[in-house]
Formats: structure tokens, C-alpha cells, sequence
């Protein structure tokens, strides 16, 4: 295993300790400073991997958690956390993240649920030191006001390693045999051409091949050496074109699971007896993460125990993952997470480690594997695709009847927040040509297209005010308010010209509305304007909140405008930068942020939820400029 490094992070003598049972807390105190646990188990707190912090001699306070940063500023708003109910500025507090052998598991990064879950506990573990509660947010003095990324300074000028610059001693390089298309399989390859080179380590493990070499060129050359003869076992793949048909066609039936269905009331009554019936079906393509820093690890072996550096948001699932892979208990397999070059739900998984871990155990040796921009793109999983059918009953400007059909996409956000006495929600799992998994927003973004698109539809047959038929269809006070405060910061009533558009949402516990003005350019769809409101509860760090905003933002211009994977015979036709378009500062429009602070109620994360009102306010636009119903994502206008 790789060096501990007990000076920096564990007490120098064994500590004397208490459980108090009402917090399931271990107090731990010792000469040189305090450590709490927060007990998930009991024995994981008395090993030491659950504690929460130290505070040394010096004053200086180190937080521990199984968090990971990739851009998102969760690092910061951890050590504000602490800095609030300690006492101490804020650059007293250490943070060590994602590391699995010094921290508690905090779960997966994912469901932006660092700051309803691992703030909380930082909090209290912090109080408890005090022994006192945890702060009131009326009387917060750290949280609630805007705090800069606590390491901002080595980001900007380069100083900080993210997982691809991490460096071992006597490291090769790996590359990994790739196969030419969706649903290969390796019937034949011969290692000895790269054997043949000279410091090349070639590794066949099944249907795993790759090679390490002192340079990455040099085991990319091994590798094309054995490709040159490998034989493979091709499929047949449905295209990109072919794929909404494919993915209805084989709804439940191939799809391995039964369908997911929710109602209130007949459906199908109210609809026969409406005289007004609106109908329409929307389809979501499959879009990349795209993260700026591909998948990367570092694999060192000692002995019978290996330590992983990799990028990715599910630490402790990687470990287990290892573990599994090498037959190890997960006491001798050791994962550490530093600050990644962006996520967005595309890491989750570990098959960059577990492949560094493969080409390391043959080579004796670290060894250090990177994806390539090509491979990140094809290999790992992408955004779910959806198809959407919809159909819905009108008693003037109100909705009497909601019939809503999703394939394949997930089924979050799937529920409308709109009022109606009959519902029917059905989610229907597919057989997806393509390897799919979480993204920001999961499926929600979808579902909330699909359903803000239709109820412009809707409030053109009730010949309503789209604003105004949302808001005499919706109760929940909340979203009221960030519609109502987008459209006053868009000034909705005021506008004559063509090309607005809204949309609103809720998701995880927040609220967001979206207001958007657009052009059209050249046959395409150019966004001049943009506009959100946002509530997450109590904001604990509005600086970052708003960036996160801004970042959901331009991240969803590209699903809305352009970004979709393309495929034919089991091989992407846009798999780079160069095809794959993703937006540009040029297509960033000027933004106005509203953001509304409920210090009344626990905070929420706000890692995805801005992001799903972004597509529907921008399709609604274009529908404003242009009198043609966009029903797809990207926007199409042909």
C-alpha cells in the first residue's frame, strides 16, 4: 500500500474514546488534538475510518470525508461547514476527501447530495467538539455569505495534480486493445509483435488485453502491433437513425423489466368525455458527459494490496469493484479520489482502475493508464435516450387528464407537478444500443423536456399565456415562485418580440424556472438571452451557487442545441471535439441569475436541478419565433 502519512492525518498515541449512543458519535480525545467519529457501523468508527475531523495543538482543524471534488465545490462548502460551527476561520480547515483508507464512506458523489447529507453530519460533528447544537442558519457567519474555492489559487496557476498528473516511482505507461465496435468480441489476438519490443510488458487477462511501457507512445505502438492481427466477433447494431423506432420495438418485451406505472383516477374516462384532447411525442438523443479530463488511474501493487489514484465520483464502489475484480478483501485494496477534472454522473464506474490494476500486477510495476479523448467518448456511458408520448385533456385553461409514456430515458422528475384529477405516468425500460448511466440531472432533464414542451402545447390550445396556464395549473408554492421571479426578471409581460420561451421544474428537493429569447441564424437556433431563477432552500455559499447555475446553463445549451451522439454499425460517426459540438463561450448569452434564499429550509444540492429547465425554455422560444413545434433534443427546426 501506498505511504499513510500518519503525522498528517491520525493522533500519535492511541486515543481514549466514548460512544454516545443519542449521536452515534465516538469522541475521541488524546494528547495532540480531538478526533470525532461519526459512526456509520460501529466497527468502521472504532478502526479510525470514521472519523469526521481532527483538531491538532496548533488550531488547525482537518476534515475528513468520502466526498470527491470535481468541480462542483463541494471541497469548499465542506470546510465552510466546519468553519461555521468551530468557530475558526476558514483557513484553519484541512479537508482530506475520498480517500478509503483515512475517511467515513459518505456514499457516491451523485444526486447532489453532498450538501442535504454530508454537510449536515460535518456540522454536527463539528458542534459536538464544541459541545453545543448546531448553528441556526439566522445566526450563520460563514455559511450564507460567498467564500472563493478554497484552492482557487492552485487551480488558476496550475499548481494543482489532478488525477492524470499523478507521478509514482519507476510508473510505465498502459494502453488497453479496444474493439471496433459495439458488441465485439475477441476470438484471437497474439501478444507476441509486442513482446517483441523492447521494455513492453503485454498482458491478455480473458478478454482483456493491453500493454505498459516506460512512454505511453510506446505501449500505444504495442498495442496497434497486436491489433494488427487480433480477429473479432461482430454484431449487428441498430444506427442512431433507427433508434427511436428500436427503442419502442423493444420496450418490455426485450427490455428484461416490467414497465413502471403510476395513476390517480381514469385516464382513460376523462379523455373519451374531454371535447378538447391534445396529443404529441417528443424523442431525446443519447449526449456524451465530455468530462475536460477523461478517465485516468494509477495502479501500485504492494504485495497482496493495491492502491488506485483515479478520478471518480464513487470512491469506496470502486474500491469494492477492485476488490472484486482481484478477489481481495477490502481492507488490501486502497482507492484515493483527487480533485477531478469534471464528472457530471460519467464516473461513477471503475473500469479505468480495475485495467490499470490489471497491467500493473503483470508489470510489477505502477503503472498509469489514460483514456484517450476517442476512448472516453465511445467507451464510457453515455446520457439515456428517450421517447415520449403525451396526451392530455383541457376544461378551458385548466388540465383535466394526464397521460405521460416514457421509453427508456429513467424516471426521475417523471411525476408533473401540474394539478389534475387524472394521471397516468408510465416508464418503460428498453433494450438501449448503447451503454447509458447517470448524467447531471439523470433523467429528469428529459422528462421535464418532454413535459414543458407539451405544456406550451397545451396553453396554445387553451389559447392562454404560457406563463398564465402554468400558474392557474400549478399549487406548489415554491415553484410558483421562481416562475413568478423569472418571469419578472425576464420581463414576460412586457415583451412584443418574437422568440421567448419558459419552462420550469422540480427535482431533489429544489425549484428552478427558465425564461429564454432566441434568434434564428442561418436555419439555426442562436440564444440571445437567458434568464433563471433558482431556490434550493438555505444557500450556504452563494458564490458557488451561482457558478453552479451558470455551469448548469452552458452545459445545457449544448443538449438543447447540439449536442448528440451519432452512430452506425456499432461505431460512433462524431466521437471528438472536432464533431461533437459542445458550446463555445461565443454561444453563451448574457444570463440573469435570481437566486432565492430560504434560510427557512434545509439547504438542497444544486448540482443538477438548473439544468433540466434549460432545453424546454429554449424549444418553447423557438416554437415563439418560428410557429414550428420543436419535439426533439438537440432542437431541431427541419
Amino acid at each position: 500500500m501506498a505511504e499513510f502519512e500518519p503525522e498528517r492525518y491520525e493522533l500519535r498515541e492511541p486515543p481514549a474514546y466514548q460512544f454516545d449512543p443519542g449521536r452515534r458519535e465516538f469522541l475521541f480525545i488524546a494528547g495532540s488534538g480531538l478526533l470525532i467519529c461519526l459512526a456509520a457501523g460501529d466497527a468502521e468508527a472504532q478502526t479510525g475510518r470514521g472519523t469526521r475531523l481532527q483538531i491538532a495543538d496548533d488550531g488547525v482543524v482537518t476534515v475528513f470525508t468520502g466526498k470527491v471534488e470535481v468541480g462542483q465545490g463541494s471541497r469548499t462548502q465542506i470546510a465552510m461547514a466546519a468553519a461555521e460551527e468551530l468557530g475558526v476561520p476558514l483557513e484553519k480547515i484541512r479537508v482530506v476527501m475520498a480517500d478509503t483508507s483515512l475517511v467515513p464512506n459518505d456514499g457516491i458523489t451523485a444526486g447532489s447530495r453532498t450538501t442535504p447529507s454530508t454537510v449536515p453530519a460535518v456540522r454536527k460533528a463539528a458542534a459536538a467538539a464544541r459541545n453545543r447544537d448546531v448553528t441556526d442558519a439566522r445566526d450563520w457567519r460563514v455559511l450564507g455569505k460567498a467564500q472563493h474555492h478554497v484552492q482557487g489559487r492552485a487551480i488558476v496557476t496550475g499548481a494543482h495534480e489532478f488525477p492524470s498528473d499523478i507521478r509514482r516511482p519507476g510508473m510505465l505507461y498502459g494502453c488497453v486493445l479496444r474493439a471496433p465496435a459495439y458488441g465485439s468480441t475477441l476470438i484471437e489476438a497474439d501478444l507476441a509483435p509486442a513482446k517483441k519490443l523492447a521494455d513492453v510488458v503485454a498482458v491478455r487477462d480473458g478478454a482483456f488485453v493491453g500493454c505498459a511501457a516506460p512512454t505511453s507512445f510506446a505501449a500505444r505502438k504495442a498495442v496497434e502491433a497486436i491489433a494488427a492481427s487480433a480477429r473479432w466477433k461482430t454484431e449487428a447494431h441498430p444506427s442512431s437513425r433507427q433508434l427511436f423506432d428500436h427503442l419502442k420495438r423493444t420496450a418490455i418485451t426485450e427490455g428484461g423489466r416490467p414497465p413502471r406505472i403510476q395513476t390517480k383516477g381514469s385516464v382513460d374516462q376523462v379523455l373519451a368525455q374531454s371535447g378538447k384532447r391534445v396529443k404529441a411525442a417528443y424523442q431525446v438523443s443519447y449526449i456524451q458527459h465530455a468530462p475536460m479530463e477523461p478517465r485516468a488511474a494509477v495502479a501500485e501493487w504492494d504485495g497482496g494490496s493495491l492502491t488506485v489514484w483515479t478520478g471518480t465520483q464513487n470512491p469506496f464502489g470502486v474500491r469494492d469493484q477492485l476488490a472484486q475484480a482481484f478477489q481481495l478483501g477490502n481492507d488490501r485494496v486502497r482507492v484515493i479520489v483527487p480533485d477531478s477534472g469534471g464528472g457530471f454522473g460519467g464516473k461513477h464506474t471503475g473500469e479505468v482502475a480495475i485495467e490499470a490494476a490489471r497491467l500493473a500486477k503483470q508489470a510489477a510495476k505502477p503503472v498509469s493508464l489514460r483514456w484517450t479523448r476517442a476512448e472516453e467518448f465511445m467507451w464510457a456511458y453515455f446520457r439515456p435516450a428517450g421517447l415520449f408520448e403525451v396526451e392530455a385533456a383541457l376544461e378551458g385553461s385548466l388540465i383535466t387528464a394526464w397521460d405521460f409514456t416514457n421509453y427508456n430515458a429513467g424516471a426521475a422528475a417523471i411525476e408533473s407537478p401540474y394539478k389534475t384529477a387524472a394521471t397516468r405516468t408510465r416508464f418503460l425500460y428498453c433494450n438501449s444500443p448503447l451503454r447509458e448511466g447517470s448524467y447531471r440531472g439523470i433523467a429528469a432533464t428529459a422528462n421535464t423536456f418532454a413535459r414543458e414542451c407539451f405544456i406550451d402545447e397545451l396553453a396554445q390550445a387553451a389559447s392562454a399565456d404560457p406563463l398564465e396556464f402554468r400558474l392557474a395549473n400549478l399549487e406548489n408554492p415554491r415553484l410558483r415562485d421562481v416562475l413568478t421571479a423569472a418571469a419578472k426578471k425576464f420581463r414576460w409581460n412586457e415583451r412584443k418580440e418574437k422568440g421567448i420561451g419558459l419552462a420550469c421544474g422540480t427535482e431533489k428537493g429544489s425549484y428552478v424556472a427558465a425564461c429564454a429569447r432566441v434568434e434564428i441564424e442561418n436555419g439555426a437556433p442562436r440564444v440571445r438571452e437567458f434568464c433563471m431563477a433558482y431556490e434550493c432552500g438555505g444557500i450556504l455559499n452563494p458564490s458557488n451557487l451561482k457558478a453552479q447555475v451558470e455551469g448548469s446553463i452552458i452545459q445545457g445549451l449544448g443538449g438543447a442545441l447540439t449536442e448528440e451522439i451519432q452512430f452506425e454499425g456499432g461505431r460512433l460517426l462524431n466521437g471528438s471535439f472536432a464533431k461533437y459540438r459542445m458550446p463555445r463561450l461565443r454561444d453563451v448569452p448574457p444570463l440573469g441569475i435570481v437566486l432565492l434564499d430560504r434560510r427557512d429550509l434545509p439547504p438542497a444540492g444544486a448540482g443538477e436541478t438548473p439544468i433540466i429547465a434549460v432545453a424546454p425554455a429554449i424549444a418553447n422560444a423557438v416554437f415563439h419565433a418560428t410557429g414550428k413545434r420543436p419535439r426533439s433534443m438537440p432542437v431541431r427546426l427541419g
